[in-house]
Formats: structure tokens, sequence, C-alpha cells
């Protein structure tokens, strides 16, 4: 894999654009021009390194810093709205390798276990903001832990009921079985309904990551961000 960052910026209708790391899943920020995504971006680099680390792969991460632009992709009105890629790029459509999908899967399990993490270090109740309803913790973690399997894998037919993603053994199980029918579908060349396999491994992290860095900031325990 190359050096540089390879970032896919959605540009909205409007007034949001989205940049995406492609080689990187969770590692999405919009700002509101491409200027801005780029450096909003860039200011996250640092904390995505704990995933990074926790796949085993902190050096190349760290290696790459130099941002290369690969992809503008016009945006929807969604892109606007939620400030979420809503658009697969067209380098997105490819079929990924078996062991460039492993590598992003990988990422991905570490996003679930930076998530994990997170939600048992934070303060129950967190700093009102004005995104999320102001959802406190446990909100947040039933929020990401049923929107998965209710809006993400059901994308290539993993539908786990809500009662059970919410126990641990039921989650780790989920997780275990989406996983395989990532590995699945695209070993297969199938795309996730209207999802590339390689946007839906990147917007199902990007959930992940958002909500984890959500609760860090939001945290009583620790400072607000300026």
């Amino acid at each position: 894999m190359a050096d540089t960052l390879r970032v896919i910026l959605e540009i909205g209708r409007k007034r949001r654009v989205v940049a995406g790391a492609m080689d990187w899943p969770g590692l999405d920020r919009w700002g509101t021009s491409e200027d801005d995504a780029l450096a909003k971006l860039s200011s996250y680099l640092p904390r995505y390194a704990n995933v990074a680390d926790r796949a085993g792969m902190g050096p190349a991460f760290a290696r790459s810093r130099d941002v290369e632009v690969v992809e503008r992709v016009p945006g929807s009105s969604s892109t606007d709205f939620w400030g979420i890629a809503h658009v697969p790029s067209q380098i997105e459509r490819d079929v990924l390798s078996s062991v460039d999908l492993e590598r992003r899967l990988d990422l991905l399990r570490a996003c679930w276990a930076e998530f994990d993490s997170v939600a048992a270090l934070v303060s129950p109740e967190l700093r009102p903001n004005a995104r999320g309803g102001g959802r406190d913790r446990d909100q947040i973690i039933r929020h990401e832990y049923v929107t998965e399997p209710e809006q993400i894998s059901r994308k290539v037919e993993v539908r786990t009921p809500r009662e059970v993603v919410l126990t641990a053994e039921g989650l780790a199980a989920h997780r275990r079985v989406f996983l395989e029918a990532i590995r699945v579908y695209n070993a297969e060349g199938k795309p996730a309904r209207t999802w590339p396999i390689q946007f839906l491994v990147r917007r199902t992290a990007y959930h992940v990551m958002d909500h984890a860095w959500e609760m860090e900031d939001r945290d009583l325990g620790s400072s607000p961000l300026s």
C-alpha cells in the first residue's frame, strides 16, 4: 500500500464536503469546503492512530501523512444534511483482493474494539451538545449496536435481532457473522445492494468511530475541546 493518505471527497450540493480515507475505514470527517474537510480529517489522525495500533498497523499509518485526493464524487442532499458519505466512489466499486479485504476487516474489528473500550471508560452522563439529541452514554451504545444490524449489515442479509445484539455474546456473534457475509459478497463480486463492499466497510467503520469520538468529546471526566 502507498504511503500517501488516499482521500475521497464527496461534495454536497450546497454546504458540506465529506473527506474519507479510503485505506483506513472509520477515518471520515466533513467540512464546509474541500480544504476544511481535509483539515478536519488531518486533525483526527492522532486519534485514529489508536485504531491503527489495535490492528497492528501503527507504523504504516504513521507513514501515511501526505494527503492525496484520488477522487471527487458529487454528493446528494443527504451529504449536505448529515455530513456523512452517501454516494460510493468509482474506486470503491472495485472488488478487493482477499488480502486487501482482510486488512480492512482487521481495521473494522479495531474500530469495534476502540468503541467498546471508550464506552467502558467514559462517564455515564455526557456533556450536553447540539448533536445526537443529547444522548447519554448508554443511549449512544444502544444506538450503535442496534443501528448496525437494522440499517447496515442487513445489506448483506445479516439481520440480527436487537434483543440479541444487545447482549455481549450476541454482539460478538453478530460481528463474526457480519464479517463472514462481507467476505462472501466480496468473493462473489456482489454489492451490498446499492453499496459496493468497500463502501459498506467504510460506512460501518465510520458510524462506529463517529460515536466513539463523540463519547470521548462529551466525557465529563475530560476537558471540553476548544
